[in-house]
Protein backbone atom coordinates (compact mmCIF):
# COMPACT_ATOMS: atom_id res chain seq x y z
CA UNK A 1 0.00 0.00 0.00
CA UNK A 2 1.51 3.31 -0.82
CA UNK A 3 0.30 6.14 1.17
CA UNK A 4 0.56 9.36 0.68
CA UNK A 5 4.43 9.11 3.12
CA UNK A 6 5.30 5.72 2.65
CA UNK A 7 5.58 3.05 0.26
CA UNK A 8 4.92 -0.32 2.80
CA UNK A 9 5.76 -2.78 -0.48
CA UNK A 10 8.97 -1.44 -1.23
CA UNK A 11 12.34 -3.17 0.11
CA UNK A 12 13.51 -1.70 3.19
CA UNK A 13 17.51 -2.16 3.12
CA UNK A 14 18.68 -4.39 6.19
CA UNK A 15 20.03 -2.37 9.18
CA UNK A 16 23.50 -2.45 8.85
CA UNK A 17 23.19 -0.30 6.27
CA UNK A 18 21.20 2.60 7.84
CA UNK A 19 24.14 3.74 9.49
CA UNK A 20 23.15 5.57 12.53
CA UNK A 21 19.47 5.56 13.23
CA UNK A 22 17.33 8.72 14.76
CA UNK A 23 14.43 7.93 16.17
CA UNK A 24 11.26 10.82 16.54
CA UNK A 25 9.36 10.16 19.73
CA UNK A 26 11.35 7.47 20.50
CA UNK A 27 9.66 7.03 23.79
CA UNK A 28 6.76 5.85 22.30
CA UNK A 29 5.38 2.56 23.18
CA UNK A 30 6.04 1.99 19.09
CA UNK A 31 8.30 3.39 18.30
CA UNK A 32 10.80 2.54 21.84
CA UNK A 33 10.73 -1.06 20.62
CA UNK A 34 12.18 -0.44 17.21
CA UNK A 35 14.82 1.37 18.99
CA UNK A 36 15.66 -1.14 21.21
CA UNK A 37 16.13 -3.78 18.05
CA UNK A 38 18.09 -1.61 16.68
CA UNK A 39 20.63 -1.04 19.89
CA UNK A 40 20.79 -4.65 20.63
CA UNK A 41 22.10 -5.20 16.71
CA UNK A 42 25.22 -2.53 17.48
CA UNK A 43 23.68 -0.23 15.76
CA UNK A 44 24.03 3.73 16.95
CA UNK A 45 20.71 5.05 18.35
CA UNK A 46 19.80 8.52 18.76
CA UNK A 47 16.50 9.90 19.90
CA UNK A 48 13.83 12.47 20.92
CA UNK A 49 10.86 13.10 22.40
CA UNK A 50 8.48 16.29 23.73
CA UNK A 51 8.80 15.17 27.15
CA UNK A 52 10.80 12.82 29.65
CA UNK A 53 9.57 9.59 30.35
CA UNK A 54 11.23 6.16 32.37
CA UNK A 55 10.94 4.89 28.37
CA UNK A 56 13.63 7.90 27.23
CA UNK A 57 15.84 6.97 30.33
CA UNK A 58 15.61 3.03 30.07
CA UNK A 59 16.83 3.79 26.51
CA UNK A 60 19.61 5.95 27.72
CA UNK A 61 20.95 3.17 29.97
CA UNK A 62 20.40 1.15 27.05
CA UNK A 63 22.79 3.02 25.32
CA UNK A 64 20.67 5.27 22.78
CA UNK A 65 21.67 9.01 23.11
CA UNK A 66 18.12 10.53 24.30
CA UNK A 67 16.63 14.56 23.87
CA UNK A 68 13.66 16.07 25.64
CA UNK A 69 11.95 18.16 22.91
CA UNK A 70 12.77 18.48 18.89
CA UNK A 71 15.23 20.08 17.47
CA UNK A 72 16.89 19.89 14.15
CA UNK A 73 20.47 19.70 16.16
CA UNK A 74 19.71 16.72 17.47
CA UNK A 75 19.63 14.38 14.52
CA UNK A 76 23.58 14.58 14.41
CA UNK A 77 25.18 12.11 12.50
CA UNK A 78 21.98 10.35 11.65
CA UNK A 79 21.89 8.58 8.03
CA UNK A 80 18.50 7.39 8.75
CA UNK A 81 15.51 8.77 10.83
CA UNK A 82 12.72 6.33 11.65
CA UNK A 83 9.20 7.65 12.83
CA UNK A 84 5.76 6.99 13.78
CA UNK A 85 3.22 8.16 11.93
CA UNK A 86 1.64 10.73 13.96
CA UNK A 87 4.94 12.68 13.37
CA UNK A 88 3.83 15.73 11.56
CA UNK A 89 6.09 17.04 8.62
CA UNK A 90 6.64 20.13 10.43
CA UNK A 91 8.39 18.62 13.01
CA UNK A 92 11.85 20.22 13.08
CA UNK A 93 13.70 17.36 13.10
CA UNK A 94 12.06 15.36 10.40
CA UNK A 95 11.76 18.74 8.45
CA UNK A 96 15.85 19.01 8.28
CA UNK A 97 15.89 14.96 7.54
CA UNK A 98 13.71 16.01 4.53
CA UNK A 99 15.66 18.93 3.42
CA UNK A 100 19.35 17.12 4.08
CA UNK A 101 17.68 13.83 2.39
CA UNK A 102 17.93 11.66 4.90
CA UNK A 103 15.98 8.23 4.77
CA UNK A 104 12.95 8.39 6.52
CA UNK A 105 11.59 4.84 7.09
CA UNK A 106 8.07 4.52 8.75
CA UNK A 107 8.72 2.60 12.38
CA UNK A 108 7.34 -0.42 10.27
CA UNK A 109 9.92 -0.24 7.90
CA UNK A 110 12.54 0.25 10.74
CA UNK A 111 11.59 -3.05 12.31
CA UNK A 112 11.27 -4.79 8.55
CA UNK A 113 14.92 -3.46 8.47
CA UNK A 114 15.95 -5.87 11.15
CA UNK A 115 14.22 -9.04 9.90
CA UNK A 116 16.29 -10.56 7.40
CA UNK A 117 17.38 -13.95 7.83
CA UNK A 118 14.48 -14.55 10.71
CA UNK A 119 11.08 -16.09 10.56
CA UNK A 120 8.50 -14.10 11.13
CA UNK A 121 5.18 -14.55 12.61
CA UNK A 122 3.17 -11.15 11.98
CA UNK A 123 -0.13 -10.62 14.32
CA UNK A 124 -2.59 -8.42 12.85
CA UNK A 125 -6.45 -7.69 13.88
CA UNK A 126 -9.37 -4.99 15.42
CA UNK A 127 -8.80 -6.97 18.79
CA UNK A 128 -6.48 -8.78 20.75
CA UNK A 129 -3.35 -8.39 18.52
CA UNK A 130 -1.19 -7.22 21.61
CA UNK A 131 -2.16 -10.33 24.03
CA UNK A 132 -2.41 -12.86 20.93
CA UNK A 133 1.53 -11.73 20.19
CA UNK A 134 2.57 -11.95 23.95
CA UNK A 135 1.08 -15.22 24.19
CA UNK A 136 3.08 -16.11 20.75
CA UNK A 137 6.22 -15.01 22.24
CA UNK A 138 5.30 -17.37 25.54
CA UNK A 139 4.73 -19.71 23.42
CA UNK A 140 8.05 -19.64 21.39
CA UNK A 141 10.01 -18.98 24.37
CA UNK A 142 7.96 -22.13 26.23
CA UNK A 143 9.05 -24.20 23.50
CA UNK A 144 13.03 -23.00 23.33
CA UNK A 145 13.38 -21.42 20.88
CA UNK A 146 13.89 -17.65 22.30
CA UNK A 147 12.44 -15.44 19.84
CA UNK A 148 12.64 -11.88 19.28
CA UNK A 149 9.42 -9.93 19.88
CA UNK A 150 8.53 -5.69 19.21
CA UNK A 151 4.77 -5.67 20.67
CA UNK A 152 2.87 -2.36 21.48
CA UNK A 153 2.82 -3.22 24.93
CA UNK A 154 6.05 -4.67 27.70
CA UNK A 155 5.31 -8.37 28.69
CA UNK A 156 4.67 -8.41 31.86
CA UNK A 157 7.31 -11.49 32.59
CA UNK A 158 10.25 -8.95 31.26
CA UNK A 159 9.15 -5.47 31.71
CA UNK A 160 10.29 -4.77 27.78
CA UNK A 161 8.36 -4.63 24.90
CA UNK A 162 10.59 -5.78 22.78
CA UNK A 163 14.43 -7.75 22.81
CA UNK A 164 16.31 -8.94 19.67
CA UNK A 165 16.24 -12.85 20.98
CA UNK A 166 18.74 -15.75 20.29
CA UNK A 167 20.50 -15.10 16.87
CA UNK A 168 18.55 -16.57 13.69
CA UNK A 169 15.46 -17.18 16.14
CA UNK A 170 11.90 -16.10 15.03
CA UNK A 171 10.72 -12.25 15.68
CA UNK A 172 7.11 -11.86 16.73
CA UNK A 173 5.81 -8.63 15.29
CA UNK A 174 2.59 -7.16 16.33
CA UNK A 175 1.63 -5.99 12.87
CA UNK A 176 -0.48 -2.52 12.77
CA UNK A 177 -2.83 -2.21 10.44
CA UNK A 178 -4.20 0.96 11.43
CA UNK A 179 -2.39 2.84 9.02
CA UNK A 180 -1.73 0.08 6.66
CA UNK A 181 2.21 -0.55 7.72
CA UNK A 182 1.40 -4.18 8.50
CA UNK A 183 2.62 -4.71 5.04
CA UNK A 184 6.06 -4.09 5.38
CA UNK A 185 7.01 -7.15 7.40
CA UNK A 186 6.50 -10.37 4.60
CA UNK A 187 5.81 -12.89 7.31
CA UNK A 188 6.22 -16.24 7.55
CA UNK A 189 2.99 -16.63 9.49
CA UNK A 190 0.23 -14.11 9.61
CA UNK A 191 -2.02 -14.27 12.53
CA UNK A 192 -5.47 -12.36 12.16
CA UNK A 193 -7.30 -12.47 15.34
CA UNK A 194 -10.54 -10.48 13.45
CA UNK A 195 -11.33 -8.35 10.99
CA UNK A 196 -13.88 -5.78 12.08
CA UNK A 197 -14.48 -2.08 11.36
CA UNK A 198 -12.09 0.40 12.60
CA UNK A 199 -9.89 2.50 11.60
CA UNK A 200 -11.89 4.00 8.78
CA UNK A 201 -10.98 7.70 9.16
CA UNK A 202 -7.97 5.94 7.15
CA UNK A 203 -9.81 3.27 5.01
CA UNK A 204 -12.49 4.64 4.62
CA UNK A 205 -15.25 2.04 4.32
CA UNK A 206 -15.00 -1.70 5.10
CA UNK A 207 -14.55 -2.88 1.60
CA UNK A 208 -10.78 -1.18 1.52
CA UNK A 209 -10.45 -2.05 5.16
CA UNK A 210 -10.93 -5.82 4.22
CA UNK A 211 -8.86 -5.55 1.10
CA UNK A 212 -6.00 -4.03 2.98
CA UNK A 213 -6.15 -7.15 5.18
CA UNK A 214 -5.85 -9.45 2.18
CA UNK A 215 -2.65 -7.38 0.95
CA UNK A 216 -1.59 -8.38 3.89
CA UNK A 217 -1.81 -11.73 3.96
CA UNK A 218 -0.82 -11.86 0.41
CA UNK A 219 2.78 -10.50 1.63
CA UNK A 220 3.67 -13.82 3.11
CA UNK A 221 6.65 -15.30 2.18
CA UNK A 222 6.31 -18.61 -0.05
CA UNK A 223 4.78 -21.29 1.42
CA UNK A 224 3.77 -19.10 4.36
CA UNK A 225 0.60 -19.64 6.68
CA UNK A 226 -2.60 -17.62 7.51
CA UNK A 227 -3.87 -18.04 10.99
CA UNK A 228 -7.41 -16.68 11.37
CA UNK A 229 -10.36 -17.11 13.63
CA UNK A 230 -13.40 -18.76 11.88
CA UNK A 231 -15.94 -17.59 14.09
CA UNK A 232 -15.38 -13.71 12.83
CA UNK A 233 -17.33 -13.04 9.73
CA UNK A 234 -14.45 -10.91 8.73
CA UNK A 235 -11.81 -13.29 9.36
CA UNK A 236 -13.52 -15.84 7.59
CA UNK A 237 -14.20 -14.23 4.18
CA UNK A 238 -9.99 -13.46 4.66
CA UNK A 239 -9.69 -16.98 4.60
CA UNK A 240 -11.98 -17.81 1.83
CA UNK A 241 -10.52 -14.87 -0.48
CA UNK A 242 -7.00 -16.29 0.54
CA UNK A 243 -7.46 -19.84 -0.08
CA UNK A 244 -8.61 -18.49 -3.29
CA UNK A 245 -5.49 -17.12 -3.91
CA UNK A 246 -3.48 -20.36 -3.07
CA UNK A 247 -2.37 -19.27 0.59
CA UNK A 248 -2.07 -21.52 2.85
CA UNK A 249 -4.71 -21.38 5.79
CA UNK A 250 -5.28 -22.65 9.32
CA UNK A 251 -8.58 -21.82 10.96
CA UNK A 252 -9.93 -21.66 14.43
CA UNK A 253 -12.84 -21.57 16.16
CA UNK A 254 -16.07 -22.64 18.03
CA UNK A 255 -18.10 -23.11 14.92
CA UNK A 256 -18.22 -26.36 12.93
CA UNK A 257 -16.44 -24.32 10.24
CA UNK A 258 -12.89 -24.54 11.68
CA UNK A 259 -10.06 -26.56 10.82
CA UNK A 260 -9.42 -26.45 14.17
CA UNK A 261 -12.58 -26.47 17.04
CA UNK A 262 -12.35 -24.85 20.52
CA UNK A 263 -15.08 -26.63 23.15
CA UNK A 264 -15.28 -26.12 26.75
CA UNK A 265 -14.31 -22.68 26.69
CA UNK A 266 -14.57 -21.38 30.45
CA UNK A 267 -13.59 -18.38 32.05
CA UNK A 268 -13.74 -18.58 35.95
CA UNK A 269 -11.95 -15.76 38.31
CA UNK A 270 -8.65 -15.35 36.84
CA UNK A 271 -7.93 -18.15 35.01
CA UNK A 272 -9.69 -19.42 31.62
CA UNK A 273 -9.14 -22.88 29.68
CA UNK A 274 -10.06 -24.63 26.54
CA UNK A 275 -10.16 -27.44 24.48
CA UNK A 276 -8.31 -27.76 20.96
CA UNK A 277 -9.37 -30.17 18.68
CA UNK A 278 -7.94 -30.70 14.97
CA UNK A 279 -10.37 -32.27 12.76
CA UNK A 280 -7.18 -31.91 9.66
CA UNK A 281 -3.96 -33.10 9.22
CA UNK A 282 -1.93 -29.78 9.67
CA UNK A 283 1.66 -31.65 9.55
CA UNK A 284 3.10 -31.16 12.63
CA UNK A 285 -0.02 -32.14 14.13
CA UNK A 286 -2.03 -34.66 13.25
CA UNK A 287 -6.06 -35.19 12.88
CA UNK A 288 -7.91 -35.88 15.67
CA UNK A 289 -5.80 -34.51 18.06
CA UNK A 290 -7.32 -33.24 20.94
CA UNK A 291 -4.82 -30.82 23.76
CA UNK A 292 -6.22 -28.77 26.67
CA UNK A 293 -5.11 -25.44 26.78
CA UNK A 294 -5.31 -23.75 30.49
CA UNK A 295 -4.06 -20.15 31.06
CA UNK A 296 -3.71 -17.82 34.31
CA UNK A 297 -5.57 -14.87 32.90
CA UNK A 298 -9.50 -14.62 32.62
CA UNK A 299 -11.61 -14.09 29.66
CA UNK A 300 -13.02 -16.42 26.74
CA UNK A 301 -11.33 -14.28 24.27
CA UNK A 302 -7.98 -14.82 25.67
CA UNK A 303 -8.80 -18.76 24.76
CA UNK A 304 -9.16 -18.00 21.11
CA UNK A 305 -6.14 -15.50 21.84
CA UNK A 306 -4.48 -18.42 22.84
CA UNK A 307 -5.76 -20.10 20.44
CA UNK A 308 -3.75 -18.82 17.51
CA UNK A 309 -0.36 -18.22 19.79
CA UNK A 310 -0.25 -21.98 19.64
CA UNK A 311 -1.03 -22.55 15.92
CA UNK A 312 1.13 -19.92 14.74
CA UNK A 313 3.85 -21.69 17.29
CA UNK A 314 3.08 -25.30 16.64
CA UNK A 315 2.15 -25.57 12.81
CA UNK A 316 3.34 -22.43 11.67
CA UNK A 317 7.07 -23.06 12.80
CA UNK A 318 7.07 -26.28 14.07
CA UNK A 319 7.33 -25.63 17.58
CA UNK A 320 6.19 -28.44 20.78
CA UNK A 321 3.21 -28.40 20.71
CA UNK A 322 3.42 -29.77 24.43
CA UNK A 323 6.32 -27.22 25.23
CA UNK A 324 4.18 -24.07 23.31
CA UNK A 325 1.06 -25.72 25.93
CA UNK A 326 3.16 -25.35 28.99
CA UNK A 327 4.43 -21.72 27.70
CA UNK A 328 1.02 -20.44 27.53
CA UNK A 329 -0.18 -22.11 30.84
CA UNK A 330 2.14 -19.62 32.29
CA UNK A 331 1.32 -16.71 30.41
CA UNK A 332 1.86 -13.56 32.90
CA UNK A 333 -0.01 -10.93 30.68
CA UNK A 334 1.04 -7.76 28.99
CA UNK A 335 1.26 -3.99 30.14
CA UNK A 336 -2.22 -2.53 30.68
CA UNK A 337 -4.31 -5.96 29.47
CA UNK A 338 -6.20 -6.80 32.18
CA UNK A 339 -3.12 -5.95 34.13
CA UNK A 340 -3.59 -5.90 38.05
CA UNK A 341 -3.13 -1.71 39.45
CA UNK A 342 -3.25 -3.12 43.07
CA UNK A 343 -5.72 -3.51 46.36
CA UNK A 344 -6.80 -2.02 49.53
CA UNK A 345 -8.53 -3.43 52.02
CA UNK A 346 -11.43 -5.91 49.10
CA UNK A 347 -11.45 -3.64 46.43
CA UNK A 348 -9.22 -5.23 43.62
CA UNK A 349 -7.96 -2.36 40.77
CA UNK A 350 -6.96 -3.62 37.56
CA UNK A 351 -6.21 -1.30 33.96
CA UNK A 352 -7.20 -2.82 30.50
CA UNK A 353 -6.18 -0.67 26.87
CA UNK A 354 -9.58 -1.93 25.60
CA UNK A 355 -10.89 1.30 23.04
CA UNK A 356 -13.21 -0.15 20.33
CA UNK A 357 -16.71 -1.78 21.31
CA UNK A 358 -15.52 -5.72 21.01
CA UNK A 359 -12.67 -5.22 23.14
CA UNK A 360 -14.15 -3.09 26.17
CA UNK A 361 -17.56 -5.99 25.66
CA UNK A 362 -14.65 -8.38 26.29
CA UNK A 363 -12.81 -6.44 29.23
CA UNK A 364 -15.94 -6.10 31.15
CA UNK A 365 -16.96 -10.06 30.35
CA UNK A 366 -13.47 -11.14 31.50
CA UNK A 367 -13.84 -8.45 34.62
CA UNK A 368 -17.44 -10.38 35.62
CA UNK A 369 -15.33 -13.67 35.53
CA UNK A 370 -12.31 -12.32 37.21
CA UNK A 371 -14.72 -10.75 39.72
CA UNK A 372 -16.40 -13.94 41.20
CA UNK A 373 -19.73 -13.19 42.36
CA UNK A 374 -18.14 -9.20 43.51
CA UNK A 375 -19.56 -5.77 42.24
CA UNK A 376 -17.73 -4.93 38.89
CA UNK A 377 -17.21 -0.91 38.68
CA UNK A 378 -16.04 0.47 35.36
CA UNK A 379 -13.96 3.63 34.49
CA UNK A 380 -14.47 4.32 30.67
CA UNK A 381 -12.89 6.64 28.83
CA UNK A 382 -13.87 6.76 25.44
CA UNK A 383 -10.83 7.15 22.96
CA UNK A 384 -11.86 9.37 19.52
CA UNK A 385 -14.60 11.56 19.10
CA UNK A 386 -15.36 9.42 15.42
CA UNK A 387 -15.22 6.41 16.71
CA UNK A 388 -17.61 6.93 20.24
CA UNK A 389 -20.05 8.05 17.62
CA UNK A 390 -20.10 5.47 14.71
CA UNK A 391 -20.15 2.44 17.93
CA UNK A 392 -21.87 4.47 20.87
CA UNK A 393 -24.34 1.64 20.88
CA UNK A 394 -21.71 -1.18 20.70
CA UNK A 395 -19.79 0.52 23.48
CA UNK A 396 -23.54 1.02 26.03
CA UNK A 397 -24.13 -2.65 25.28
CA UNK A 398 -20.67 -3.66 26.28
CA UNK A 399 -20.45 -1.45 29.18
CA UNK A 400 -23.96 -2.98 30.56
CA UNK A 401 -22.97 -6.08 31.81
CA UNK A 402 -20.72 -3.70 34.81
CA UNK A 403 -22.45 -3.08 37.84
CA UNK A 404 -21.53 0.69 38.11
CA UNK A 405 -20.21 2.46 35.23
CA UNK A 406 -18.34 5.77 35.59
CA UNK A 407 -17.48 7.48 32.03
CA UNK A 408 -14.60 10.01 31.74
CA UNK A 409 -14.81 12.85 29.11
CA UNK A 410 -13.82 11.56 25.50
CA UNK A 411 -10.15 11.25 25.41
CA UNK A 412 -9.58 13.18 21.61
CA UNK A 413 -6.24 12.02 20.85
CA UNK A 414 -5.71 13.50 16.86
CA UNK A 415 -9.26 14.28 17.04
CA UNK A 416 -10.33 18.17 18.67
CA UNK A 417 -14.54 18.35 20.03
CA UNK A 418 -15.09 21.22 17.66
CA UNK A 419 -15.49 19.02 15.13
CA UNK A 420 -17.18 16.31 16.56
CA UNK A 421 -20.50 19.00 18.12
CA UNK A 422 -22.58 16.65 20.14
CA UNK A 423 -19.98 13.76 20.50
CA UNK A 424 -19.89 13.42 24.45
CA UNK A 425 -19.85 10.91 27.37
CA UNK A 426 -23.22 12.05 27.95
CA UNK A 427 -24.23 10.16 24.80
CA UNK A 428 -22.90 6.82 26.34
CA UNK A 429 -24.18 7.28 29.71
CA UNK A 430 -27.69 7.77 28.26
CA UNK A 431 -27.47 4.75 25.74
CA UNK A 432 -26.19 2.53 28.72
CA UNK A 433 -29.07 3.43 30.85
CA UNK A 434 -31.59 2.81 28.71
CA UNK A 435 -30.36 -1.13 28.48
CA UNK A 436 -32.09 -3.74 29.79
CA UNK A 437 -30.46 -4.33 32.75
CA UNK A 438 -29.25 -1.18 33.15
CA UNK A 439 -26.15 -0.51 35.76
CA UNK A 440 -25.32 2.52 38.21
CA UNK A 441 -24.30 5.12 35.93
CA UNK A 442 -21.86 8.40 36.72
CA UNK A 443 -20.28 10.68 34.78
CA UNK A 444 -17.04 12.46 35.57
CA UNK A 445 -15.61 15.68 34.48
CA UNK A 446 -11.77 14.04 35.35
CA UNK A 447 -9.39 12.61 35.90
CA UNK A 448 -9.74 13.33 39.83
CA UNK A 449 -13.11 13.58 39.73
CA UNK A 450 -12.91 9.93 38.57
CA UNK A 451 -11.17 8.69 41.32
CA UNK A 452 -13.33 10.38 43.85
CA UNK A 453 -16.28 9.05 42.75
CA UNK A 454 -14.75 5.99 42.49
CA UNK A 455 -13.37 6.01 46.05
CA UNK A 456 -17.00 7.11 47.05
CA UNK A 457 -18.50 3.79 45.75
CA UNK A 458 -16.26 1.02 46.54
CA UNK A 459 -15.28 2.40 49.74
CA UNK A 460 -16.71 -0.48 52.59
CA UNK A 461 -17.25 -2.87 49.43
CA UNK A 462 -15.60 -5.77 47.96
CA UNK A 463 -15.31 -4.55 44.23
CA UNK A 464 -13.70 -5.76 41.27
CA UNK A 465 -12.79 -1.76 39.52
CA UNK A 466 -11.59 -1.71 36.13
CA UNK A 467 -10.31 1.32 34.18
CA UNK A 468 -10.84 1.25 30.41
CA UNK A 469 -9.57 3.17 27.73
CA UNK A 470 -6.30 3.79 25.58
CA UNK A 471 -5.71 7.38 26.80
CA UNK A 472 -5.00 8.38 30.42
CA UNK A 473 -7.68 6.73 32.51
CA UNK A 474 -4.78 4.32 33.14
CA UNK A 475 -3.66 7.34 35.69
CA UNK A 476 -7.14 6.61 37.61
CA UNK A 477 -6.23 3.77 39.44
CA UNK A 478 -2.98 4.83 41.01
CA UNK A 479 -4.99 7.89 42.15
CA UNK A 480 -8.02 5.51 43.86
CA UNK A 481 -5.74 3.77 45.50
CA UNK A 482 -4.11 6.71 47.34
CA UNK A 483 -7.08 8.30 47.75
CA UNK A 484 -8.69 4.83 49.44
CA UNK A 485 -4.65 4.24 51.60
CA UNK A 486 -4.79 8.10 52.04
CA UNK A 487 -8.36 8.18 54.16
CA UNK A 488 -10.28 5.17 53.21
CA UNK A 489 -12.19 6.85 50.11
CA UNK A 490 -14.06 9.36 52.15
CA UNK A 491 -12.07 12.00 50.16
Amino acid sequence: MLTSRFDFTAPVPPAEELGPVHLIAIGGSGVSGVARMFLARGIPVSGSDRSDSPALRALEAEGARVHVGHDAAHLGAAQTVVISGAIREDNPELAAARAAGLRVLHRAQGISSLLAGRAVVAVAGANGKTTTSAMTTTALQGAGLEPGYVIGAPLASTGANAAAGREGAPVVVEADESDGSFLAYRPDVAVVTNVQPDHLDFYGDVETLERAYLDFVLTLRPGGLLVTHADDPGAARLAQRAREHGTRVLTWGEGSAADVRLTDVTSSGMSSSGTLTFDRDTGPVAAGTSVSLTLPVPGEHNVHNATAALLAAAVGLGASTDRALAGLSAFAGAHRRFELVGRHGDVEVVDDYAHNAPKVGAAVRAARSAADGRRVVVAFQPHLYSRTRDFAHGFAEGLAAADVVVLLPVYGARETQEDYPGVTSGLLAALVRESPAAPEVHEAEDLDDAARQLARLVTGRDDLVVTIGAGDVTEVGPRLLTLLGRDGGTA
